[in-house]
């Protein structure tokens, strides 16, 4: 562990009850052996909020917030995450010093913000409304999040780069009045997100510059949590995210890039692995979720050769490997990594360049979904 105080903790796939299960256990180790005070996750931040406010005062139906929030490919919800967010509750319940929860991601931006900011302005900078109001129309999403993301896409490309101008007009004008910090990232994460997506996604070159903006938006939102809560933090995310180094052509910088060159030590990568079994993912074919099964690694990649080990499952610090096994960590090999979708060609991934720690599962099972 060191002086981290960013611990990244990745998932081979976003559907299996082995990695989830590593999140929770890991936070809550670090919860009360090092002090960590919040759980984050690859999820928006408007329903990262929504689940902190159960988590912090238990306001709200956490069943259906994840119902609401974790859709589309959000694959979290789940059991696993619900047990998560239940025993979170519990400990504040116990605890004078709460533990939180946060969204670091810009791809739905929740009514919640945009009521925030209002409600906000009314009361502490009304000579703000009329503007707020002018320069955040039509952005608010009025259906849910799947839905938004699907439809928002498709509107015009002129409409969604004018909507990116006056969101960050709006983020400039709080911070010109001296707004809430809290207030103006609530607006920051507004225009973080009309950013993603005034992406022309007809040119292939916008498409990537987009998929980097929003891994550098997502590592700007940890730190900002970061420094203004005090708060060390366990990051939830695909290993693609958390890892040192991009092996995705369409991410050639990732979140862990940004995280370790701001950090330094102070930012822990956890990458997974699985040899074999089962997992939900959404089926390319008709967009469906459904449960995915594979059989062992083949040779020559790196599950393979893990698998071998005596312990079926372990964890391997890798900062601390012999230098033949350093040596065979450096280099790229055929590798598991199932994002939201299936089927999805194996990475080339050199395990010792792009993860501090490495936990290796033997068999991987589907998460448990909720209605």
């Amino acid at each position: 562990m060191g002086d981290a105080s960013v611990v990244g903790v990745g998932e081979a796939t976003h559907g299996s009850h082995e990695f989830f299960v590593l999140q929770h256990r890991v936070f809550a180790q670090l919860v009360q052996g090092k002090g960590f005070g919040t759980f984050a996750r690859e999820v928006s931040w408007s329903g990262g909020l929504r689940l902190d406010e159960y988590v912090m005062h238990g306001t709200g139906d956490p069943r259906q917030i994840m119902r609401e929030e974790f859709q589309g490919s959000y694959l979290w919800n789940t059991e696993e995450y619900l047990d998560l967010i239940e025993w979170m509750r519990a400990y504040n319940e116990r605890h004078l010093d709460p533990i939180r929860f946060m969204g670091d991601d810009i791809g739905y931006p929740g009514p919640e913000l945009f009521d925030r900011v209002s409600a906000y302005a009314r009361q502490y900078r009304p000579g703000l409304v009329a503007e707020l109001d002018r320069l955040h129309r039509n952005m608010a999403p009025t259906v849910g999040v799947a839905d938004w993301m699907s439809t928002y896409r498709r509107r015009p490309l002129d409409e969604r780069q004018d909507n990116r101008h006056r969101a960050w007009q709006a983020v400039s004008l709080l911070e010109d009045s001296g707004s809430d910090a809290w207030v103006v990232q609530h607006a920051r994460v507004i225009a973080q997100s009309m950013t993603l997506w005034a992406t022309d996604f007809t040119d292939p070159g916008q498409v990537t510059a987009g998929f980097v903006y929003r891994d550098e938006a997502m590592a700007d939102n940890i730190l900002w949590w970061r420094e203004h809560t005090g708060d060390k933090i366990v990051l939830a995310a695909h290993d693609g995210h958390v890892a040192d180094e991009s092996y995705w052509s369409s991410y050639p910088r990732v979140q862990g890039t940004y995280l370790r060159e701001r950090l330094g030590e102070g930012y822990l990568s956890v990458g997974t692995t699985f040899h074999q079994g089962a997992f939900n993912l959404l089926d390319a074919a008709d967009n469906q979720l459904r449960t995915v099964t594979v059989g062992p690694a083949g040779p020559g990649s790196n599950e393979s050769t893990l698998d071998q080990v005596r312990r079926q499952d372990f964890v391997l610090d890798m900062r601390n490997a012999t230098r033949p096994a350093r040596d065979w960590l450096a280099e790229a090999r055929s590798t598991r990594q199932y994002a939201e979708s299936f089927p999805a060609a194996d990475k080339q991934i050199a395990l010792g360049r792009s993860f501090d720690v490495l936990v290796h599962f033997h068999r991987a099972t589907p998460s448990r979904l909720l209605p």
